[in-house]
């Protein structure tokens, strides 16, 4: 961090400031010019806040030098992170697909979608027990209840649970019911869900919020990190925009500029990104070639009955062609499916 200092400060107000920053920990390297004072800092300036350094009437500028976040920057980890669950890898050359409905429904329908996205090469079942719901009277799921019959579907299957976890009071239950925790949109700020899981030891995968940067994404990131737990996928799913055409607009860009940012492994969610169905292939066929490393689809026995999210729902019958075409671009890009 560099702190750039008003026009004819003196040495003695220098010294002042130099004392208050070293309280932090931090070394600071003092550069006198003929009108003008810099301060280097060298060292962990997170703990700085660096509004209140404004209010010292001598500072006339403060400009970062390194990211805030720290253990998910590629700088300090030049390798692709790959994450191993139950030796299903995200990260690696092959790529993960997470397959399954919005909402657990039933024993039927969620053991029956199960057994058919892994037949057609899906990794890993995704189905929401808790569904945070924009309305309080939409189906906000079978919660306790779904999470047991996910485990039904993975006992018939062999296939890992990502789900979504929407109540840091819910952490214990989830440890044994579930292999990668999700972070939704809505709780990509939630700092004290974020600071418990990274006490766990299990991945999780968290979803960009609506309208957060890609810093303020890996900086939740580095909340789970820095809690212990390095095993953090980032998912992007969409943005907020002046478009109202799709539910959101999905930000391609964000892959390769995550993949350049960290080293962690980036998952695209096209069904929530567009909010319509038909759209899901064409997104899902770009997120791969722009360098994703896997997709969260939602695929549906019955989308038109479906209780949550049936318009951005892939049939069978879609999924099976969606599957038939990303492997084409997989091969196009050097990946595998």
């Amino acid at each position: 961090m560099i702190i750039v200092l008003k026009n004819g400060t003196s040495m003695e107000e220098v010294a002042k400031i130099t004392n208050m920053l070293e309280k932090f920990d931090v070394k600071v390297n003092p550069i006198v010019g003929e009108s003008t004072t810099i301060l280097g800092l060298v060292g962990d300036t997170s703990s700085l806040d660096i509004g209140s350094l404004y209010f010292n009437e001598n500072v006339e500028k403060i400009m970062k030098v390194q990211e805030p976040y720290k253990k998910s920057n590629r700088k300090m980890h030049p390798q692709d992170t790959v994450i191993n669950i139950n030796g299903v890898e995200i990260g690696g050359k092959r790529l993960t697909i997470m397959a399954g409905p919005c909402s657990v429904e039933g024993e039927e329908q969620i053991v029956g979608i199960a057994k058919y996205v892994k037949e057609q090469g899906a990794r890993i079942l995704r189905g929401g027990a808790w569904k945070p719901r924009t309305s309080p009277y939409a189906f906000q799921g079978l919660k306790a209840d779904g999470l047991k019959l996910l485990n039904k579907a993975k006992t018939q299957t062999q296939m890992p649970i990502i789900s979504e976890i929407t109540n840091p009071a819910h952490i214990e239950m989830f440890m044994d019911m579930v292999d990668i925790f999700q972070v939704g949109a809505r709780n990509m700020q939630n700092f004290e869900i974020l600071k418990e899981l990274g006490k766990t030891n299990k991945p999780v995968l968290i979803k960009r919020g609506f309208a957060n940067t890609y810093e303020e994404l890996l900086m939740s990131a580095e909340y789970v990190m820095s809690g212990g737990n390095e095993e953090v996928i980032l998912c992007e799913r969409g943005i907020r925009t002046s478009e109202n055409y799709t539910r959101n607009t999905l930000d391609i860009s964000a892959i390769p500029a995550l993949k350049k940012l960290s080293h962690l492994p980036v998952i695209v969610d096209p069904s929530h990104a567009a909010g319509l169905h038909w759209m899901v292939e064409p997104l899902s066929m770009a997120a791969i070639a722009a360098g994703a490393d896997g997709l969260i689809l939602e695929v549906h026995n019955d989308p038109k009955n479906a209780l949550c999210d049936g318009a951005q729902s892939l049939t069978y019958k879609s999924f099976k062609r969606t599957m038939e075409k990303l492997r084409l671009i997989a091969n196009a890009v050097d990946r595998e499916i």
